[in-house]
């Protein structure tokens, strides 16, 4: 239950030391702790928690759901490493909600705003070699802020409807790495189907002009590329021939060496970092040849058409909130998902943990990269949320499963986007940023309704009503049957796309929709629709279905949704992920009305 896994899975060095576990722990109420001076390691904490578990969950140990807006830890340990000879201390820390000040041995070593994303500092000046460490962390997660991204938590004192209970502190994993000054910084990996090469870009730190750069590529046990390279700066690219003008084919698909759900081929590349006299760096790390682009109203992939079925997952757990109670939980929900028939996940709301990423990356499963939104637009929350997509493409951009990025959804964070010309040019500020960083996977500007610029026309909809709403099921039916009747529903009253902006050509989706509510044991809670039992429930689920594969506009689809949460009983499975009936049903469906509109 400590995530003892390695937590970056794309560049993976075989030392490390993971710090989660047992911290000590505090709420400042009061704010007292900066004044009182608890960073300087001396000060009691009377309580215990489990990390990365926040104190409002189960498996933290604390349980306590009451908001606390200021919360300390602190934690003492060893180095596991000599720091002679140049070495670095890289302290790690995969999320924490949402500011966090770190100090070590009594002094602040630096500070990250974001609840979602990566971070990384050097404290290196701060530590030595055979001494005792005092690592203290102060987080504030101010709950009445509507400038913060909080996404799905809630800022009131209890959780309701779509809103959970809150996240504070740190929830991924905190770990530790001693590097040489001379290391591998960072690594972007892009490949290219249509010439069959893989463009490598690292970024080196320390003095490596002089130094070699040595790297191999294997498919399996097939040695598919390797080479030496003498750096002349502290970054290199360089294209690879992976194809190499071979057609690679296996004896039960065509996708050739290509990433595909259903073929999730991988290459694993190997780097070292090194001069006759000595190894700086070894570094390991995996890519997909996978291409992504949209084209005459369709989504493509690998240069074919690809029908998109997916699944709306929050990514919540019932004992841990945000933090999934084992690495096995992440790739169970993935599992699930495929054995429904499912070949994606739009994951909403939130910046899944890298170890999520690397299972869909294994196993073969399309997710859409979201974030969590602010309330408000004002220009604190547009830098807030512009800041958090800078580092989550950073983090995440090697990732094969990733095929789509949706910075903003359902007007969440510009409420008057349709005519208010600034909040427009936020979107399109987001789609312009994510793309002069991204160029591989297309971007949508709002998911839901009134887009500006976008690749993907993506809209919700749940107005399907109940079996005994037959008018209510026609008029859905006729709303998503075909592109100009998409294009001219409001079933929120919102439009399609913003005031002076129009439909280009973009695939349409139906993104949001669904959303059965089927109580199962005791958990109260509601959905948009209501069944009694599991017969109903696949029978109302056929139904709606139905419609969808009926559409001939539509080139995918994202189902409301995985789990439920919460206050939420709409999912195919039970928050403990329990399923509501034969998983092989909701495939039959899902494969049944598929087959139909692609023969």
């Amino acid at each position: 239950m400590l995530r003892e896994e390695y937590p970056r899975p794309q560049f993976v060095r075989e030392n490390w030391m993971n710090l989660n576990g047992e911290w000590k722990f505090a709420f400042d109420d009061g704010d007292v702790g900066l004044r009182e001076g608890w960073f300087r390691g001396d000060v009691t904490f009377a309580k215990r928690i489990v990390v990365p578990f926040v104190y409002q969950t189960v498996l933290s140990g604390v349980d306590d759901q009451t908001h606390h807006e200021i919360v300390w830890y602190k934690r003492e340990f060893e180095l596991d490493g000599d720091l002679d000879g140049g070495k670095e201390v890289k302290l790690h820390f995969g999320a924490v909600d949402y500011s966090a000040s770190v100090f070590v041995n009594g002094q602040k070593v630096g500070e990250h705003d974001g609840g979602h994303t990566s971070f990384t500092l050097d404290i290196t000046p701060f530590v030595a070699s055979d001494e005792a460490v005092t690592l203290v962390v102060r987080v504030f997660d101010p709950q009445k802020d509507e400038t913060i991204p909080r996404g799905k938590q809630s800022w009131t004192p209890e959780p309701d409807s779509i809103w959970y209970t809150n996240t504070t502190g740190i929830w991924q994993t905190v770990w530790l790495e001693i590097v040489d000054a001379l290391h591998i910084e960072k690594l972007h990996m892009t490949p290219n189907v249509d010439t069959g090469m893989v463009e490598l870009d690292l970024i080196f730190a320390g003095g490596v002009v002089g130094k070699r750069l040595r790297y191999a590529i294997r498919f399996g046990e097939t040695l598919v590329a390797e080479d030496a390279v003498t750096l002349t700066q502290n970054h290199m690219q360089r294209d690879v021939a992976i194809y190499q003008k071979q057609i690679f084919r296996s004896p039960n698909h065509n996708d050739g060496w290509n990433w595909t759900p259903e073929n999730p081929n991988l290459f694993h590349i190997a780097f070292c970092l090194e001069d006759d006299s000595a190894v700086y760096d070894e570094v390991s790390s995996y890519f997909g040849m996978r291409k992504v682009h949209t084209e005459a109203g369709m989504i493509y992939l690998n240069n074919r058409p690809y029908y998109q079925k997916l699944v709306l997952d929050q990514g919540y757990w019932r004992e841990g909130l945000l933090t999934a109670p084992s690495d096995a939980a992440l790739r169970y929900d993935i599992e699930l998902a495929k054995e429904m028939g499912f070949n994606g996940c739009r994951k909403h709301q939130k910046v899944e943990d890298p170890r999520f990423l690397y299972w869909a990356d294994t196993l073969g499963y399309l997710v859409w990269g979201e974030c969590a939104a602010a309330p408000v637009y004002t220009e604190d929350a547009a830098t807030r949320l512009t800041r958090e997509w800078l580092e989550i493409i950073e983090r995440d951009y090697n990732h094969p499963s990733i095929v789509t990025w949706v910075p903003i959804n359902e007007s969440w964070g510009v409420p008057g986007i349709h005519n208010n010309r600034e909040q427009q040019h936020h979107t399109q500020a987001m789609y312009h940023l994510i793309h002069s960083l991204d160029k591989t996977r297309p971007v949508i500007s709002n998911d839901g309704w009134e887009m500006t610029e976008t690749d993907i026309c993506a809209v919700h909809n749940y107005s399907h009503g109940r079996e005994d709403e037959p008018q209510k099921y026609a008029d859905f039916s006729a709303m998503i049957h075909d592109k100009e009747a998409i294009l001219k529903s409001q079933p929120t009253l919102r439009a399609v796309y913003a005031a002076g902006f129009e439909h280009q050509g973009a695939p349409i989706l139906l993104t949001e929709f669904g959303g059965i509510g089927f109580q199962t044991g005791d958990q109260t809670g509601w959905g948009y629709t209501t069944v009694k039992n599991a017969e109903e429930f696949v029978a109302d689920y056929s139904r709606v279905m139905q419609a969808v594969y009926s559409s001939k506009a539509l080139h995918g689809y994202c189902y409301t949704q995985l789990t439920d949460v919460e206050a939420e009983i709409n999912g195919l499975l039970t928050y403990d992920r329990e399923p509501k009936c034969e998983l092989k049903r909701i495939r039959e469906i899902n494969d049944q009305y598929f087959n139909q509109i692609v023969e």
